[in-house]
């Protein structure tokens, strides 16, 4: 490995002692590990199948810190956020909030959990139940691929998260929501989410990520969820990171018996936003759906490698991406479904739809079907356009003006994604947010020719 790729490895070895879960031999070994993988592997370069369309070079050459600057005590950052936690914190929802990476009690309210559901620190919980956490933070089922790369920096160098466990049969009325808000300035934070639903209980999991006066950070989240039999957990991820951000995530689920899980990714923020999804169909009748909704303008970098796993036979996954792009922004969507062999009868359908507002902006889209069953049924496409000049011209003829007809058909594209979405209130505001996004009057989008 160059120097470059070397530093972090020392850097996150002295950040050990700083760390919760000192003392615990399974935790130290995992962490150990951990290096000794990114020691392998470095940073995923082009020349990685995964990562050829994405350079993490910006990232790689960055100088971060690991740790809040000194002087920064958690109550002052919590009472300096407090009006702008109030503008974030979704209307009705328990909300757990994380200030660069650590639990902010003082800005969370989760007064109203009912019995039978754990909303913790994940720092916490190490320190105080550590048992509760060892059959599941590292668990290999959670995984399509071998630790590596970010996932590795992740599971060496996380210092918090949340812990959520449903107990059986419990549903969570109100949603969820977890809320992780970047304030310091070149601040690389490590967060881990652990969510445990157990047989036949309900969640719905918002998952936002915000910036307020921070720039150039890294943010890198892993959440690993378990779907026990019967169970369902829909989980939301809303991505608004800073400007010039860089934003990496993965969200792996385990699905058992007849349990359904439903997956919605909104990427509108960062500089550069990476999120891989992986899902494993792991008993019979398992149900998924992913969504997703991207918009990069400027220079933006957005990409999304999703990956579901039908594992033995009767599972279904629906899977449906959408994609704005404008001014130089790039997208990446490759989205992979893998029938195995003994999984007969699996239903899977995947679509991309691309919608591009620029000659400069570009999108590279790879839905995959692997198959090896012969009694399934498989759909995949994808497809990438522009506005239709035609219904541009019939909305000029009933009297809007050129910039109104070409934002109005940009939003109708985009909100097909947003109206899929149940909550009311989320929905409301990711309407808001998309609509921020688009054109305002006056306004000309830079349409092709």
């Amino acid at each position: 490995m160059n120097a470059v790729a070397d530093r972090p490895l020392g850097d996150y070895a002295r950040l050990q002692a700083a760390l919760p879960g000192q003392g615990l031999p399974w935790l130290e070994r995992w962490r150990a590990e951990a290096l000794a993988a990114f020691a392998a592997s470095g940073y995923p370069t082009l020349r990685d199948e995964d990562w050829k369309y994405t350079s993490v070079a910006a990232i790689e050459n960055a100088v971060f810190d690991l740790l809040p600057p000194a002087g920064a005590a958690p109550a002052e950052v919590s009472a300096k956020l407090g009006a702008a936690i109030e503008a974030l914190a979704l209307p009705g929802a328990c909300l757990m909030v994380f200030v660069d990476g650590r639990y902010a009690p003082a800005l969370s309210r989760l007064d109203a959990l009912p019995a039978g559901v754990t909303v913790a620190s994940l720092a916490e919980t190490l320190a105080r139940a550590p048992e509760r956490l060892q059959a599941w933070l590292g668990r290999r089922q959670f995984h399509a691929s071998p630790l590596a790369g970010f996932a590795a920096l992740n599971a060496a160098g996380f210092a918090d998260g949340a812990y959520v466990h449903v107990d059986q049969g419990v549903t969570l009325a109100a949603p969820l929501q977890l809320l992780f808000v970047a304030s310091a300035e070149k601040l690389a934070t490590h967060s881990r989410n652990l969510i445990v639903a157990e047989a036949g209980s309900r969640l719905d999991l918002i998952e936002q990520h915000a910036a307020r006066g921070a720039a150039g950070y890294l943010s890198n989240v892993v959440s690993d969820l378990a779907v026990g039999p019967g169970a369902a957990i829909a989980h939301y991820k809303l991505q608004e990171e800073g400007a010039r951000a860089f934003h990496v995530a993965a969200v792996n689920a385990e699905l058992q018996q007849g349990s359904r899980f439903a997956s919605a990714s909104f990427a509108f923020g960062a500089a550069l936003a990476r999120t891989d999804i992986a899902v494993a169909l792991a008993a019979e009748n398992a149900e998924c759906t992913l969504d997703g909704l991207y918009l990069a303008d400027g220079r933006q970098h957005i990409d999304h490698h999703t990956r579901i796993d039908h594992l033995v036979p009767r599972g279904t996954s629906r899977e449906f991406y959408k994609g704005v792009l404008a001014g130089a922004g790039r997208a990446v969507f490759n989205g992979k479904v893998v029938i195995h062999e003994d999984a007969q009868h699996s239903d899977a359908a995947q679509s991309n739809r691309n919608l591009l507002l620029s000659p400069l902006a570009e999108v590279d889209t790879k839905p995959q079907l692997e198959i090896w069953a012969d009694d399934v049924k498989c759909s995949h496409g994808a497809t990438v356009g522009q506005l239709d000049p035609e219904q541009i011209f019939y909305l000029r003829s009933r009297g809007l003006a050129a910039a109104a007809a070409q934002t109005l058909l940009t939003w109708a594209f985009a909100a097909e994604m947003v109206e899929r979405v149940p909550l009311a209130a989320l929905r409301e505001r990711l309407d808001r947010l998309l609509r921020a996004r688009l054109p305002q009057s006056g306004e000309t989008l830079e349409v092709w020719p």
